[in-house]
């Protein structure tokens, strides 16, 4: 099956989550995960009709970002754990989805100011208490939503999560609705701060996610294929 073949059987099965939740396929964003494969595997996605793109790793971010620079209309995502050091590959993303602590707010305001513009990211929360996961727990969320008062660069428009992997994408629901009901309590406009997003759901299990609200589907082997 081919990359494009791949990609409309995503987008087929995005649209029947869509129907079945009573939602507009355009409320959904698919991003499809390009981490570890070729830049002409991402550029073949794009002539197949798929727009936004997903990396887990800065510097291969910013290569592909900068191989594909032809493509005005691609946006780059910024989907894997960041530490500070990595923020300065970055800057070609559209979105940055994992932000995780106050020092990290700060680094990114830093370098968006440097560079005149306004970086959007999101909050990564770790639901299910995972060790090797990145992301804060919710009861930090609001003492990290109050950190993006302070920026003027740099701009928090929602909350991401990654669920375990499970057998039954089913098990993934109660994760994915909490993260929309702590949308919804921490859905208040403040300074900095616009929960616009949920970015929820991978290969497995992004139709229970896009039944329970999310806005970005991150979908990597359904569409590369295994890596």
């Amino acid at each position: 099956m081919t990359t494009a073949e791949r990609l409309a059987r995503v987008q087929e099965s995005m649209a029947s989550a869509c129907l079945r939740a009573g939602r507009r396929l355009e409320e959904v964003t698919l991003v499809c995960v390009s981490k570890t494969v070729g830049a002409e595997a991402v550029r073949a996605a794009y002539e197949a009709g798929a727009r936004d793109f997903g990396e887990n790793y800065g510097q291969e971010l910013r290569d592909k970002a900068g191989a594909l620079a032809d493509l005005p209309d691609l946006r780059w995502h910024f989907i894997g754990g960041l530490q500070r050091n990595k923020v300065k590959y970055t800057s070609a993303a559209h979105l940055i989805h994992s932000i995780d602590s106050a020092e990290l707010v700060a680094e990114v305001e830093r370098r968006a100011a440097a560079a005149g513009r306004v970086q959007e990211v999101l909050v990564q929360l770790n639901l299910a208490g995972e060790e090797t996961k990145s992301g804060i727990a919710e009861a930090a969320l609001e003492e990290l939503l109050a950190a993006f008062a302070a920026c003027g660069s740099c701009r928090c428009v929602g909350l991401m999560t990654m669920p375990p992997f499970f057998d039954d994408p089913a098990r993934a629901r109660p994760l994915f609705a909490r993260l929309r009901e702590l949308r919804e309590l921490h859905a208040a406009p403040r300074p900095g701060v616009e929960l616009r997003h949920l970015s929820m759901g991978m290969s497995g299990d992004f139709e229970v996610a896009i039944e329970e609200g999310a806005t970005l589907i991150r979908v990597g082997t359904a569409i590369f294929g295994e890596r």
